[in-house]
């Protein structure tokens, strides 16, 4: 589904009623969000993984990023102390 529609709908719809709309809506973008977050953590619980191979591909790529950045400030200039 194109979420930008229902974006722009609201958008649209924020402005032409800005005036007349005097609702709090704080608490339902609240219940909302908590929604979303927990819905997304239903679809990744139901995800097979195998965290052992992933925390090892995790930690290599971190270090591999750590190293090539330290690499590159050495490149240009900077000298480890």
């Amino acid at each position: 589904m194109n979420i930008f529609i229902p974006l722009i709908a609201g958008i649209v719809f924020g402005y032409i009623f800005r005036e007349r709309i005097k609702i709090n809506l704080d608490k339902p973008m609240s219940v909302a969000l908590l929604l979303l977050i927990f819905f997304m953590g239903v679809e990744a619980g139901r995800v097979e993984i195998n965290a052992a191979e992933l925390f090892v591909a995790s930690v290599t790529f971190a270090v591999l990023t750590i190293l090539g950045s330290l690499a590159f400030a050495m490149l240009m200039g900077g000298k480890l102390r």
